[in-house]
């Protein structure tokens, strides 16, 4: 039937986890390997005698405890071959974390506005929106939802010739049939946690907790908890005029803002959240807790338009604290205007996962709308069908809320979001002069930096390594030798290089930017392994190696320059907070003709001057590459 149909978003002849169980295995890499990657990444931070030093003591860890580390590790790693050697220590790293998830942990990506503008209504947005992510996870858990490949050569590999073929290849061995085709099937061990889960605040390492039995979806607005069956007892979705009934009511529901909002809760320190949680349970919401943590997703319908780029980075990051529930392993936040976007916790998965979800409900909603504009909801009786939920609250709770609201408010405050879009060219030009886009644009970020504090500092960009089973992600190290020189014959030695020399110079940094790139995507960075070793002395009880209490190792890792870039064409721009108080957080894109950055930053960095700069090192570089002489 034409329902069941609407059902699902597709229906993959190849089974969802096909290859799951084929997949390579995340490297441990050589420990030689790591330590000279480690030392190429101090280089450009450290003078002369700070290197020598931290060059012994690496030395003499790699000789010594490292090597035995090392062994365990790789002990440790082949008795566990169900996994990778960085789950553990990543979920615990994540879980262990006690500071506010909210702007130190959760991204957001916001998506594209509908391509048809009436489509944009705030209700008919959000009910297509949670219509195509139900239906993805339908999809998803009925094994119909296509497996994530990354294709090479898509010519030879994203067929249904050889879709019709590697179907029967048992799943043992299907990773190697995609491989010979020049196909990388990813990893989708986290994509179970997108629906049904949250991530519940415990004293020294939260917990993370999955219902996939839970039918209902979690509307929160005004600050206002509601939840309502999105599937039926046979486990069908509802009629999509039926979800949009609950949501109209919802929308129209007049009841006044809580005096003391509970969403306030999910924004504060781990363990003080986690007695107030314990608080609340023992004070009789344990129910009303259940449905919060359990539902679907949790949807949040704001009551105002958004103004700007800016705005809608500040509504999708943070928000106001009340309308948020920053636990859930996603939100979808639907603004007055229609503009939507996703709020993530980072504990459970990756970019690439949400992604892929953005894409999919992106596409199904635009192009397979459930409801139009002029759909009628369906008649049905959405004072039973929604519950509001109660929260009973004593004053040691509503004392609670009050300082987490005051927290939360002061450190909004102090936060800063900037943006600019530069229009003078992007990935078409760039590859057209042989460089690679992605080092064009951290190269930018390197020469700013210089250009406004005068010094090089530890920068990070994410990179996934799904191509491995269970792998998350590794860290690429923008700043170089080379990205320095760079720089420092941009920003204060133009006049000694002719226009051919800066060409020259560009193109260095953009080879070793692609050898880093393609070495973290083997699983063959050094920032995992080393932070797989300390974690393995630390399991041990051991006193913690020298090498690890090296000032040099703690200033590579406090990462002021933050960076992480996705491009598709379901998301219209993604941002995250700084990882340190004196850091920016950088999300970027390179369009085929346009460059975008989103930054933000703390009062300890100055965001719109750094942008400003960024500007300036991308009109350089471009005007380099075009052969153009450039003025100081």
């Amino acid at each position: 039937s034409s329902a069941g149909a609407a059902e699902f978003l597709h229906r993959s002849i190849v089974p969802t986890m096909h290859y799951q169980r084929s997949l390579p295995r995340l490297p441990v890499p050589k420990l030689e390997d790591t330590i000279t990657r480690y030392l190429n990444a101090q280089k450009p931070l450290l003078n002369d005698d700070q290197f020598r030093k931290t060059e012994e003591l690496a030395h003499a860890f790699e000789k010594g405890i490292g090597r035995e580390l090392h062994e365990q590790l790789v002990a440790q790693d082949n008795q566990n071959k169900h996994t990778s050697y960085i789950t553990g220590p990543w979920f615990d790293m994540y879980l262990k974390a006690r500071e506010p998830v909210v702007l130190n942990f959760n991204p957001f990506m916001s998506f594209n506005p509908d391509p048809k503008p009436e489509y944009n209504d705030q209700l008919t947005r959000a009910t297509n929106l949670t219509v195509s992510a139900v239906r993805f996870m339908k999809t998803f858990r009925a094994g119909y939802l296509e497996p994530e490949v990354f294709h090479l050569n898509p010519e030879k590999s994203d067929t249904e010739l050889f879709k019709k073929i590697i179907r029967f290849v048992p799943s043992s061995v299907s990773w190697f049939g995609a491989y010979m085709v020049n196909a990388y099937p990813l990893d989708m061990s986290q994509y179970f946690r997108l629906f049904n889960s949250t991530r519940l605040p415990k004293p020294e390492k939260d917990e993370l907790f999955t219902d996939e039995k839970a039918k209902h979806l979690l509307v929160l607005r005004n600050g206002n908890f509601y939840v309502f069956d999105v599937i039926d007892r046979d486990g069908n979705m509802l009629r999509p005029s039926e979800i949009q009934a609950h949501l109209k009511y919802i929308l129209s529901d007049k009841s006044p803002a809580p005096a003391f909002p509970l969403g306030y809760l999910s924004s504060e320190n781990r363990d003080t959240w986690a007695s107030l949680r314990k608080n609340l349970l023992d004070n009789g919401n344990a129910e009303a807790l259940q449905k919060v943590d359990s539902a679907v997703f949790c949807l949040s319908l704001d009551d105002f338009p958004l103004k700007d780029f800016v705005h809608l980075s500040h509504t999708m990051l943070h928000g106001d604290g009340a309308n948020r529930w920053y636990d859930k392993s996603f939100s979808l936040i639907v603004a007055k205007d229609g503009t939507a976007g996703v709020n993530f916790e980072h504990s459970w998965g990756d970019g690439v996962a949400v992604l892929r979800f953005q894409n999919e409900v992106f596409k199904d909603s635009t192009k397979s709308p459930a409801i139009s504009p002029q759909s009628q909801p369906a008649s049905v009786d959405s004072s039973k069908a929604v519950q509001k939920l109660d929260f009973k609250l004593n004053d040691a709770l509503k004392a609670g809320i009050t300082k987490a609201k005051e927290k939360f408010d002061a450190t909004v405050e102090s936060l800063s979001i900037n943006m600019i879009q530069f229009q003078e060219g992007g990935k078409d030009l760039l590859k057209q002069k042989k460089v690679s886009p992605d080092a064009v644009a951290q190269l930018a970020f390197q020469m700013a930096f210089l250009r406004q504090y005068n010094q090089t500092v530890a920068t990070y960009e994410s990179c996934s390594t799904a191509a491995f089973k269970h792998g998350r992600t590794e860290t690429i190290r923008p700043a170089s030798v080379h990205t320095k020189k760079c720089s420092e014959a941009f920003v204060k030695e133009l006049s000694k290089h002719s226009t051919e020399e800066l060409q020259k110079l560009v193109v260095e940094c953009s080879k070793y930017h692609g050898r880093l790139t393609k070495e973290a995507a083997m699983g063959q960075g050094f920032d995992r392994h080393l932070f797989g070793l300390r974690y393995l002395a630390l399991s041990k009880g051991l006193a913690l190696p020298d090498f690890y209490q090296d000032q040099a190792y703690a200033r590579l890792n406090h990462n002021i320059i933050s960076t992480s870039t996705l491009v598709s064409p379901a998301v219209q721009l993604g941002g995250f907070g700084p990882v340190v108080s004196d850091g920016f957080g950088l999300g970027y894109q390179v369009h085929d003709d346009w460059i975008g950055c989103n930054v933000s930053s703390y009062p300890a960095r100055n965001g719109t001057e750094f942008l400003q700069c960024i500007y300036k090192s991308l009109e350089d570089i471009f005007n380099v590459l075009k052969g153009k002489k450039i003025g100081s």
